[in-house]
This record gives C-alpha cells, sequence and structure tokens, in this order.
C-alpha cells in the first residue's frame, strides 16, 4: 500500500512537454516507497513559454528536485543558478537540485544513463552516428567522448541547428562530423552512407513516440543501408520496441532501447537529491524495484 501523502510530503517532478507517458513517476515512487522517505514524485506537463515561471514556482513551495525532458532541456539550463561543469560542457540539463545557498544546481545524468547501458551491453564501436540535434543529443555525444569512440556524426534536420550544434561542442568533440539530413529521401546520400559505415546508430529524436507513435525516423533504403551486426540504440522506451528497432532488428542488427537509460539516469538524479553526509542512503537504491516498476507501467499501458 503506497504511503499516505500529506502536508508534509516534498514534492519531486519531470517536467516535458508531452509528459504524461513517463515512467518516472511509478519508477521513482518504487524507489521511495522501499527508502521509506516521505517523498512522491509527479509528471507536470509544462508548455515552453510556462517553464521559467513554472521553476520559479517550484523552487519557491521548496519542490526537493526535478527531471527536466523534451523539449526543456536547453532552456532550462538558462534558468539555474549555477551549471555542473559536464552541464555547462554539454549545454542541455536534466537535473535540477536545490543549492543550499537558494535557486537550482542544473546538471545532466543523461550522459551517466546513456553509457551504463551501452557498457553493459559490450558493444564496440569506432564510428557512430547520432540522429538529431537537441539536448539528448548533446548528451550522447559527450558519453560517446568519454567512452573514445574514434569518430562521431550527427544527423540534423535543420541546418540551423546542427551548424549551431558543430560550433558549440566542437572544442570538446573534435571527432564530430556534421551529416545533412535533408527532407527529401532522394537527396540523403550523405546518410545513406553514413549509416552504412557507422557500428553504433543512436536515435535521439521523438519520431516514434507520442504524436508520432509507431513512426521511424528512417526510410526503408536508410534501414536497408544498416550494416548486420552493429548495434542501434533508440532512446525511445515507449513502444516498446520502437519501429526503427522492429526495422533494424529484421536487418541484422542488435538493439538497445532506452529504458535502462531511464533507469539508470532516474538512479543518478535521485542520488542528487537524496545526498546525505556519508552518501549511505543514496549508494543502496533500489534500482531492481525502479526497473520492475517501469516495465509494469509499460504492460499496463
Amino acid at each position: 500500500m503506497a504511503p499516505e501523502i500529506s502536508a508534509h510530503t516534498s514534492l519531486l517532478a519531470v517536467l516535458g512537454d508531452p509528459v504524461r507517458h513517463s515512467l518516472s513517476p511509478a519508477m521513482h515512487n518504487a524507489a521511495l516507497r522501499q527508502l521509506g522517505r516521505d517523498w512522491v514524485y509527479l509528471a507536470l506537463p509544462v508548455q515552453a513559454h510556462d517553464l521559467a515561471q513554472v521553476v520559479r514556482a517550484l523552487e519557491a513551495i521548496d519542490c526537493r528536485g526535478l527531471n527536466v525532458t523534451l523539449p526543456h532541456k536547453r532552456a532550462v539550463a538558462e534558468l539555474a543558478a549555477e551549471l555542473s561543469p559536464l552541464a555547462r560542457r554539454v549545454g542541455a540539463v536534466n537535473t535540477l537540485v536545490r543549492r543550499e545557498g537558494g535557486g537550482w544546481l542544473g546538471t545532466n545524468t543523461d550522459v551517466e544513463g546513456f553509457l551504463a547501458p551501452l557498457r553493459a551491453s559490450g558493444a564496440v564501436a569506432r564510428r557512430a552516428l547520432v540522429l538529431g540535434c537537441g539536448g539528448s543529443a548533446r548528451a550522447v555525444v559527450a558519453a560517446l567522448v568519454e567512452l573514445g569512440v574514434e569518430r562521431v556524426e550527427l544527423a540534423g534536420r535543420r541546418p540551423d541547428a546542427l551548424a549551431a550544434f558543430l560550433a558549440e561542442c566542437g572544442s570538446w568533440a573534435p571527432q564530430l562530423r556534421g551529416v545533412a539530413w535533408p527532407a527529401a529521401a532522394t537527396e540523403r546520400g550523405a546518410l545513406r552512407r553514413a549509416l552504412a559505415e557507422a557500428d553504433l546508430v543512436v536515435n535521439t529524436t521523438p519520431v516514434g513516440m507520442g504524436a508520432d507513435f509507431g513512426a521511424c525516423p528512417l526510410e526503408a533504403a536508410e534501414l536497408d543501408a544498416l550494416r548486420p551486426g552493429s548495434l542501434i540504440y533508440d532512446l525511445i522506451y515507449t513502444p516498446r520496441p520502437s519501429r526503427l528497432l522492429l526495422e533494424a532488428r529484421q536487418r541484422g542488427c542488435d538493439v538497445l532501447d532506452g529504458l535502462e537509460m531511464l533507469v539508470q539516469q532516474g538512479a543518478a538524479s535521485l542520488r542528487l537529491w537524496l545526498a546525505d553526509p556519508d552518501h549511505s542512503t543514496a549508494a543502496s537504491l533500489p534500482l531492481a524495484a525502479m526497473r520492475q516498476a517501469a516495465l509494469a507501467q509499460l504492460a499496463s499501458a
């Protein structure tokens, strides 16, 4: 039985648009129950024009911490009183932590979350292709740099956004190159070449979820360019598997979805929110309960 929510219950939340599909409330509330914390975690839909007001209001009511998801990961960095070195480098924030002196510390646990299942898979990548150039892509590129991938290519649909990404991240990601992703499928020769050469392809776009539920970010000719045995990593975890992963598996590729990344980045956020002097509570997070709760929520959707 869930503990009763009272006037003493502390609040955690995830902000996004859309966000009602999020598994984070089920996952975090399962962990909080096992830890015996009188905290509750909610999903709060927030449109871009309301983001600053909502973040300030949540601080005013003593919210204990926040996760931030699409499309706010870059915009919320401007609202933090302080940024961690990683968040400053990446330029994207997915976790806000209360500061003793007031305001929010913005950091990024997506890097840790992305790397954990990739390392567990045992995959070795020399060349990677990242689809999309939003906040999640910045964390993925930072993770691939940390992993020592020799060549990282970034495919963006909007030339201006792609150019800005390369300009802002090139100093700390010298192996990063841009790949045009034209609207017309007949003009995507460079993208097909990058797909054929990649050991690892990571989809950071939202195509396949929400309003695009069941869609695939790649056309048939691009899917056919995938090399059998390469790893296709889709950050989407609902539907599970995504259309991209279904198509990739049919072409002999190994696949990995975003569920374990969600669990691992969530655990990393929770460690920050729960931090105590000796970190004894934070060190013993119930990862199995978080994973099971996320899977149960998916099964009931």
